[in-house]
């Protein structure tokens, strides 16, 4: 499986009306989590934020929010903010702008939210000019690091290591509230959470 675990200077201008990080003026991290809620997996995550007053933003698949209502809401009353991962997580590259975006909107009837992240990083520019269009508040949040914590080929201790070796002020971190990536993310969250707060970094929600 091949990825980036952290974003190559031409993707983000390639996609350069997606927000890919912030500014790195202030020593701020900003974690956030796809696919979710889910019951065990977003619980364990938000019991461990709490640990360190760490903020987050959640990407929630929308028909995830309705099987888990409680859970979603949970989410928000904790302090968190919410994304749109379409309803159904779908792929852009494989799907016609105009279901892509009416899945979106789909999703928005249960979530709230002006942010959205593409599933798998994978829209076309057509659909990001559609959705613009469509609903000109809306905001594309990428992200410079990924964990890996999906790849159930890698160990935790690599999936630690994607982040440690590559998170710097103002970046914007993927990992997954899915049953999954739980294995990796129930070794690698604590720590990424202990190291940097250590080190003095903030972790904040992106609105």
């Amino acid at each position: 499986m091949f990825y980036f675990a952290k974003t190559p200077w031409w993707l983000k201008k390639l996609y350069g009306r997606c927000i890919w990080d912030f500014s790195p003026i202030k020593k701020t991290i900003y974690l956030s989590f796809d696919d979710g809620p889910d019951p065990e997996v977003t619980t364990f995550v938000l019991a461990e934020l709490k640990k360190y007053n760490a903020k987050a933003t959640f990407f929630c698949i929308g028909k995830n929010v309705l099987e888990n209502s409680d859970i979603y809401q949970m989410v928000i009353n904790e302090g968190h903010s919410i994304g749109n991962h379409t309803h159904d997580h779908l792929n852009g590259w494989k799907t016609p702008g105009k279901v892509y975006i009416r899945n979106i909107d789909k999703a928005s009837t249960y979530i709230d939210s002006d942010l959205f992240r593409p599933p798998y990083g994978k829209i076309k520019h057509s659909q990001i000019k559609l959705l613009k269009k469509l609903h000109p508040e809306s905001k594309i949040i990428m992200w410079s690091v990924l964990s890996g914590d999906f790849d159930a080929g890698i160990s935790p201790a690599k999936c630690l290591k994607n982040v440690i070796d590559n998170v710097e002020s103002g970046a914007v971190v993927v990992f997954h509230d899915s049953k999954k990536a739980f294995n990796n993310l129930v070794y690698t969250l604590p720590l990424v959470l202990e190291y940097f707060s250590a080190k003095g970094f903030a972790f904040e929600k992106i609105n």
